[in-house]
């Protein structure tokens, strides 16, 4: 199989910046991350801040290493699948109810973000974070729910969980070390009958 050569003008591009615009692009996208992660954490979902930030800054962090070597298409398909396998891991399917998908994909995107910043588009990542944003925030506008049936079903069902609601699962509960004593030298395996 033969790949196309990397367009000269890119990889030069992206190779001769100083080494300070490459830590302002791995910001820029971390920042927008940040931002993206911290609407999914206020409204209690389970990926925020941390997640967001680290799917864009390594996304860019790949980004600007594909410009480096001259391998953007491959390194870059390479992030827009295992972010998609990634995402692949947050989908779950509980009491016939299917839960983050739109954290999956606004994970998904967020990569896209880190990626533009990676290849100097500023405008692009800037641009596609809002546009996350913006598609998060759509079922609070007035109306939506008789534009999206699902919503109209689930309040016709008296459902009353909103998307945005925590799930009824592990994000209810906080994540706390269990506590309870192990013994200091646990019997072995064969030993265990005995007690019976």
């Amino acid at each position: 199989m033969m790949s196309a050569s990397p367009n000269p003008l890119t990889v030069a591009a992206l190779s001769d910046v100083p080494w300070f615009v490459d830590v302002g692009r791995i910001f820029f996208s971390a920042v927008l991350g940040a931002v993206i992660g911290w609407e999914r954490e206020r409204r209690g979902r389970e990926a925020g801040i941390r997640t967001y930030m680290a799917t864009a800054l390594g996304a860019c962090a790949f980004g600007l290493i594909s410009g480096a070597i001259g391998d953007q298409g491959r390194i870059s398909a390479g992030i827009v699948t295992g972010i998609g396998f990634i995402g692949a891991g947050i989908i779950l399917r509980d009491s016939g109810r299917i839960t983050g998908l739109t954290t999956a994909a606004t994970l998904w995107a967020s990569a896209a973000v880190g990626l533009s910043a990676a290849y100097g588009l500023y405008h692009l990542a800037t641009i596609t974070a809002l546009l996350i944003l913006a598609i998060l925030e759509l079922h609070r506008l007035p109306g939506w729910a008789h534009l999206s049936p699902r919503t109209r079903r689930n309040r016709e069902l008296g459902n009353g969980q909103q998307q945005d609601a925590p799930h009824n699962g592990m994000a209810d509960q906080s994540i706390a070390p269990a506590n309870f004593d192990l013994p200091a030298n646990p019997p072995h395996p064969d030993d265990r009958d005995a007690e019976l």
